[in-house]
């Protein structure tokens, strides 16, 4: 049981933050162990712009995986979006001191971190580096170098940069909650993961993923990543428009779009009409179910054209970089109905919803292999990759009788009075041990709070 590779991946969205802690099973599928979820405050558009919020929500969401699976949680593989990420293509090489020597590992290690050291814009730091194919003496399309033998190793990159501030804020938010970072992922990269065969990669594919606040794409070809992209307009812009164009609340807009929408117009008949109950003793709203459609088709159109847009920048129309395998459509986005039709229609090509059950274990929950998971899953995915043991069983640590520690979940109202935190405290006699200092910045927070209240108060 000791050397059971556990993995977290924790995908950070603009809608709701999901923790999900799995494993390989024998048959090297992924088995899901327990998933945490809760609801997304302080991201917008995939960027963290309220840090207290983001770790309330992370620790909510930790805990209720740490609940469902057992596990205790020590570290997770993180997934990062936004508008502030782009990517360029670049191509470098290293002269080798004896060409007579097998290329191996460490030399293209060495040309990855050369590739590191690329002067980037002020405030940018560079998230991946990817090789694309090699060419060794010359000769080019070498898809695999080791093994081989020559002085001038070359070779094409795709190299994928953030807003260091924006990176170094995810961070911040996952030490704060009490967990190590093991590692980042451009989050599309990780949903490809885990919704794509190889055949697919091989063929030519571009993986649409809608999530709530960003689009995110990804581009395969010959079974190398070709472009990346991440556009800042998601489900919520949609919502946001049946808001304001119906003259509702947002949670009924959000309701109105996952159970009547539809991104294609001629769908409904001009007589299907929702009531919507009215606030605080109104009337309740009347709202063509054909109007609705036409506010969601022409968001969605608008997003599928910007996607459309970048597709276009890779040259998809070149013979060479076709996408023979077309489009795949993943996220909670996916899930609105007839988007598929609309897809094929504004971009001509193949398109299909991509599930992310393709590598998980045939007894996992439904719920899981919805669109909604494919980042979460994919993230687990490249936990594994990283071969760490990044929960551990918790009757294992109550055996070993190792304090962890894991600072108390905030619930939302921040400021409990003192009294009742001593009384959760005196509950559980292992959980006081392990937040000691957690309490004590609680406690000074909270007289600093009521300090400042005092202040108030008195001004007035």
């Amino acid at each position: 049981m000791e050397n059971e590779n556990i993995a977290v991946g924790l995908d950070i969205g603009t809608t709701k933050i999901v923790a999900m802690i799995g494993k390989k099973n024998e048959y090297g599928k992924l088995e899901i162990l327990g998933v945490g979820k809760s609801k997304s405050l302080g991201v917008a558009r995939g960027v963290v712009n309220n840090i207290t919020q983001t770790i309330q929500s992370i620790q909510q969401a930790i805990q209720e995986a740490e609940i469902n699976s057992g596990y205790k949680i020590k570290d997770v593989v993180v997934g990062i979006a936004g508008q502030h990420i782009r990517s360029i293509q670049h191509t470098d090489y290293i002269s080798r001191h004896n060409p007579e020597e097998v290329i191996g590992g460490s030399d293209i290690q060495l040309l990855i971190d050369q590739v590191n050291k690329l002067a980037m814009l002020p405030g940018e730091e560079i998230i991946h580096v990817l090789p694309q194919e090699f060419k060794i003496d010359g000769q080019s399309e070498i898809k695999e170098p080791i093994g081989m033998y020559g002085g001038r190793l070359e070779s094409s990159f795709h190299v994928v940069v953030g807003q260091a501030s924006s990176i170094r804020n995810v961070g911040r938010c996952i030490q704060s909650s009490g967990i190590e970072l093991s590692g980042l992922t451009l989050e599309p990269l990780a949903s490809a993961d885990a919704v794509l065969s190889q055949e697919e990669k091989e063929a030519g594919v571009a993986l649409i993923d809608i999530g709530g606040g960003t689009t995110d794409l990804a581009i395969f070809k010959d079974g190398i990543i070709r472009h990346t992209a991440v556009i800042p307009f998601g489900g919520n812009v949609i919502t946001d428009d049946i808001k304001e164009g119906c003259s509702i609340i947002e949670k009924q807009a959000e309701l109105l779009k996952v159970k009547f929408g539809s991104a294609w117009p001629g769908e409904n008949k001009d007589n299907e009409i929702v009531s919507i109950p009215g606030l605080r003793g109104r009337e309740p709203k009347e709202i063509s179910l054909k109007n609705l459609s036409k506010i969601i088709h022409a968001r969605v159109v608008e997003i599928v054209d910007q996607v459309f847009t970048e597709v276009k920048a890779y040259g998809h129309e070149d013979p060479r970089k076709k996408l023979i395998a077309g489009i795949v459509l993943t996220g909670g986005g996916a899930q609105l109905k007839h988007i598929k039709q609309l897809v094929e229609y504004i971009t001509g090509m193949d398109t299909r919803i991509g599930y992310p059950n393709e590598h998980l274990a045939g007894n996992s929950d439904e719920e899981i292999s919805s669109p909604l998971y494919a980042t979460a899953v994919g993230l687990v995915m490249k936990s594994i990759e990283n071969k760490t043991q990044s929960a551990v069983r918790i009757d294992a640590i109550e055996q070993s009788k190792a304090p962890v520690y894991r600072p108390a979940v905030v619930q939302t109202p921040v400021y409990e009075a003192p009294e009742k935190v001593e009384e959760a405290e005196d509950h559980n006699a292992n959980e006081k041990q392990n937040s000691t200092v957690n309490r004590i910045q609680r406690n000074f927070f909270d007289r600093y709070v009521d300090k400042i209240k005092d202040f108030l108060d008195n001004a007035e």
